[in-house]
Formats: C-alpha cells, structure tokens, sequence
C-alpha cells in the first residue's frame, strides 16, 4: 500500500512547474487505480498482448480478440476516470500542463476533463475497417457480436480481465467474427497493435507538447515502449530534466536527466502536486 509522497518529494516536483509549462506522459499505472490491470507494473503476471501479424493472419486470434472485447466490455461500462485523470485536468484547466501524451487506449483521459489528449496508440472506443477504411463505436460493433453469438456474453460473464481491458476467454472456437457490413472487410480496433508503428502525426503532435514544455512528466509508465522513450530523448535534447511516478523501475532511472523519482501511485502524487500548485 502506498503511504504518501512525503513532502521533500513533492516539493521537488512542485519545482520542476516553476521553470514552466510540463509535458506528461502517462501509460498503463495510470488506470491501475481504475481497475485496469497493467502489463508490466510491479506484482503483475507476465502477459504477451497480441500482436497486428496475429490479428491479421491468425483466424483463432481474430476470434479470441472479439470474444474478450465482448466479455471485457461489460467490466469497461463500470471503469471510471481516478482522482489522477481528475488532477491532471486541474493542471491543464490552471495553465501548468498544456496536455496530456498518453499510451493508454482507455480514454480516460477525455472522459477525467484533459481537453488536450495525444493519444499515441490510439483509442479503443473505435472500430474500423482494414478494407474500406468506415469506422463504427467499439458498442456499435460488440452489438452485432451479440447478434451473431446469442448468449456468448452470458455464458462467459466471469472471465477474467486482461490489462488492455479485454476478457481472458477460453470459448472461442465456436465464436462468429463480426466483418465490416460495407465490404465484408476484417473489422480492428482503431489502435497501435505491438508490431506497428505510431502514425507521423500523432508523433509529431507529442513532440511538439514536449518541445515547448520545460520538463518532462512520466506518470505511470515504466518506458519499456520505443515511443515513449523517443519522446524522454527529445525532452533530453533540449535540456529538459525528467520526472517520474511509477510503481517498480522504469527505463530511465539511472539517466542523468533523471531530476525527480517518485516510486508509488499516480493517483496520490498527482492529487498532491495539483492540491500543492493550487490548480
């Protein structure tokens, strides 16, 4: 259980706002206090999320992705934003953060008030065609699941969510794939599966909070993805001094950039710091 950031750390991160504005990046610790599992935190079971060459090629991945959409939708429908979502938009409403970079595809963000969200890997809420390019809700799509699987969802009610907020499903052989009522095309999350890359301009918009910021805020993160390291050497280049809340080691604790290091809860600590700078 986290006890607190005591009051010389947090005086420390209070510091790294008066040099100006901060960019942040959160990832998966963020939503832990939401009930989201995450991949790699400190406690957390090994996981091997699926990869796109999976998706695209594999017709038993295809059907075990849409099941555990479906069964994990209904623990998503319960899932809202924490008191850290809610302090990063005080920090963002007050003028000391002007956004927020995220790896998560949960929203939580948006729906926490951050007006500015640059979500690097996408969002979950949104489904799209690999052929035609049409795009439907995440809800719209799992309807007609239910419509090609009558009673699927009851049946597998209690399985067990996954960290990308998906359901550990076993009955998935029997499981009909619902396809784009268009062309009849292969329907995906609208997302950055593991093997692709992040879009240019999504990138781009990231860099730039980075480049007009003064520092860099990792909340949540444990830096093991390529894009989030790319944007801590970007803050690096331009001389910015680093910050992270993360429970468990991170990628960067040992860099010499490294100017705050905070080993606990997102929740807690951003409260604190948005409560500390009166936001």
């Amino acid at each position: 259980m986290d006890v607190g950031i005591s009051e010389a750390r947090l005086a420390e991160l209070v510091a790294l706002f008066e040099r100006g504005s901060v960019a942040v990046l959160t990832g998966a610790g963020m939503s832990t206090d939401s009930g989201i599992p995450d991949y790699r935190g400190a406690g957390t079971p090994p996981r091997t999320p699926m990869n796109i060459a999976q998706f695209t090629e594999d017709p038993h991945y295809r059907r075990r992705f849409w099941a555990g959409a479906r069964i994990g939708q209904n623990r998503m429908n319960t899932v809202e934003p924490n008191d850290g979502h809610r302090a990063l938009a005080r920090l963002e409403a007050a003028g000391h953060i002007d956004g927020v970079i995220t790896q998560n595809v949960d929203g939580l963000h948006r729906r926490g008030g951050a007006r500015t969200v640059v979500e690097l890997h996408g969002g979950g809420g949104i489904m799209r065609c690999i052929q035609c390019g049409e795009r439907w809700t995440r809800s719209e799509v799992l309807g007609w699941f239910d419509t090609l699987n009558p009673g699927y969802a009851e049946r597998n009610a209690n399985a067990e969510v996954a960290p990308d907020g998906d359901a550990l499903v076993t009955e998935v052989e029997s499981v009909r794939v619902p396809l784009c009522p268009g062309c009849g095309g292969t329907l995906r999350p609208d997302v950055v599966y593991f093997g692709e890359t992040v879009p240019v301009a999504v990138f781009d918009a990231a860099a730039e909070l980075v480049e007009r910021s003064s520092a860099l805020l990792v909340a949540g993160s444990s830096l093991a993805v390529n894009t989030g390291m790319r944007l801590v050497h970007r803050a690096e280049r331009l001389g910015n001094p680093l910050a992270v809340i993360n429970r468990g080691p991170t990628a960067v604790d040992a860099r010499p950039s490294l100017a705050v290091r905070i080993d606990g809860g997102t929740t807690e600590t951003l409260t604190a710091l948005a409560d500390a700078l009166g936001a």
